[in-house]
């Protein structure tokens, strides 16, 4: 069960940083302190039982029309890739918690959380904190050399949970903030959205075989082929995995190809593909190619593969892999920006027990109130000038507070967020027991769960179906060889009663499919 949380700006950020913000506030706008103050303290109920009950009537009235809606669609000025994709009927006019009405006045489910940005729902009660930092001129644009006091507190907050510190522990932090061990995650850059993130990481690696600029002495590995491993679909080939939507990290995934090639033939930039689950592969790669001319740069690679059937890497796997990874001075990337806050951790590489050298972090934190991804590593990797690797509204205050009210409220819930994830996959798994003609299995972890069918056709029979229903559910048939699966991602705050609703009108989806 969800617990209320109850705090104000002066709780959350500390007395002696407001006092600083309603004096120059005082000053700016000839306001009293007084009446400042007053917007400081104001206590805001993060998820009060008003909010709760209303969200919960609201989903029960999923598929209804419950107002007009628009007369006439917009078609707006996009690319005609972009045309071709775009559904206006569920597109929003208005959202709270898991339902937003789509422009046709329908009650749309967000069974994929918006694509991973909501994980606390639409219009989440804790983020009348922004408004009132907004009401106490606390802004967003800044430059990188004059990061608000906000973030960096932020940047603080994310070390301590990427080392499972509790809140509070400043002990602890302060031990991890000076800590002379150069693999202990330490460091953060701030910025604006997935794809920079994760290539600031591509970034770094690459600096330890060529230099980011003439100022630079000669790199480490100079003069050796940089060979990054990523995850391989089921033909061995490079499309199971997703980093981003930059060049570089595009080819990771086999776009560009012909590019992709060159930059082999030529010795400056090579992606591998190992074996999803398959040790000894992931091995044997490592054996080949991290000798003589070449040398393995980093292995990326997600936790649960969201673009490639939800599959779940197993725990002795990576785990095995990383421990490789470290022998040979090879780096890892866990790419988070899909998973983070959907673990009862917050990351999920702590529930794996993973160390590693870079972790990506974006759209779950600020819950959809800004774009803000940050990418947190450690001193050994910490080898880019401040413009290697920068974005210039990275720094947002207003965003870096969206993030701190959601970590706040996530781990005050760590309880539920771990029993409705567990709910959700038993009640999936018995679903697919219940139709073994249908679903092959279910994958993903928590509330990030795909169905695996046996065929596309049935795929696409079904999440035709659950989207006329109204329920966000999106088919992965598109992709050569990749398992066809409907994948869902829900937001934290579902309930039991919401999980059993929405399988049981996937239980009717999946009738269609006999």
């Amino acid at each position: 069960m969800l617990a209320n949380l109850t705090l104000s700006l002066s709780e959350l950020l500390g007395k002696d940083y407001l006092s600083a913000v309603v004096s120059a506030q005082a000053v700016l706008t000839g306001a009293t302190e007084a009446e400042l103050w007053a917007i400081a303290d104001h206590q805001v109920e993060f998820y009060p039982p008003a909010h709760a009950a209303r969200v919960a009537r609201l989903a029960k009235l999923t598929g209804q029309r419950l107002c007009q809606g628009m007369s006439h669609e917009l078609a707006g000025a996009p690319t005609k890739s972009f045309a071709a994709a775009q559904r206006s009927a569920m597109a929003p006019l208005a959202c709270l918690g898991c339902t937003r009405i789509g422009e046709d006045g329908r009650a749309y489910f967000t069974a994929k959380s918006e694509h991973y940005h909501i994980p606390l729902g639409h219009k989440f009660p804790g983020y009348e904190l922004l408004t009132l930092a907004s009401r106490l001129g606390i802004v967003n644009a800044t430059h990188n050399n004059t990061r608000g006091f906000i973030t960096r507190k932020l940047e603080q907050e994310l070390v301590r949970v990427a080392n499972g510190l509790a809140p509070g522990d400043k002990a602890g932090l302060a031990a991890v903030l000076t800590s002379s061990d150069e693999r202990i995650l330490n460091r953060v850059i701030n910025l604006e959205t997935g794809s920079l993130a994760v290539e600031s990481a591509l970034k770094m690696l690459l600096a330890r075989f060529y230099r980011l600029d003439r100022s630079y002495p000669e790199p480490l590995y100079a003069g050796r082929t940089p060979v990054f491993l990523v995850m391989a679909d089921f033909a061995g080939n490079c499309e199971a995995n997703y980093h981003g939507t930059t060049i570089l990290t595009q080819v990771l995934r086999g776009m560009w190809p012909e590019f992709k090639e060159k930059l082999a033939q030529d010795g400056l930039y090579q992606v591998v593909p190992v074996a999803i689950n398959d040790f000894d592969d992931f091995a044997a790669k490592v054996a080949e190619f991290d000798v003589g001319s070449r040398k393995i740069a980093g292995f990326f690679h997600e936790l649960v593969l969201m673009n490639y059937g939800g599959i779940r890497l197993d725990d002795s796997y990576i785990r095995r892999c990383h421990a490789l990874a470290g022998e040979h001075d090879i780096p890892t990337v866990v790419d988070e920006i899909q998973s983070c806050m959907w673990s009862p951790e917050l990351f999920l590489f702590k529930e794996y027990g993973l160390s590693p050298d870079f972790v990506s972090v974006g759209k779950g934190f600020p819950g959809g109130e800004y774009p803000a991804s940050k990418i947190i590593t450690n001193a050994k990797m910490d080898t880019l000038n401040q413009f290697g690797a920068l974005v210039t509204n990275g720094q947002e205050e207003l965003a870096s507070l969206a993030y701190l009210v959601t970590m706040a409220f996530a781990e005050h819930n760590r309880a539920h967020s771990a029993t409705v994830g567990k709910y959700y996959q038993q009640s999936a798994r018995t679903l697919a027991a219940d139709f073994p003609a249908v679903l092959e299995k279910i994958e993903g972890d928590g509330l990030l769960t795909s169905f695996v069918f046996r065929d596309s056709a049935a795929t696409k029979t079904f999440v035709r179906f659950m989207n006329e229903r109204c329920y966000d559910v999106s088919a992965q048939t598109y992709k050569v060889n990749c398992p066809p699966v409907a994948l869902t991602k829900l937001p934290l705050v579902v309930t039991e009663s919401m999980i059993d609703q929405l399988i049981g009108v996937m239980r009717e989806g999946l009738r269609q499919c006999i």
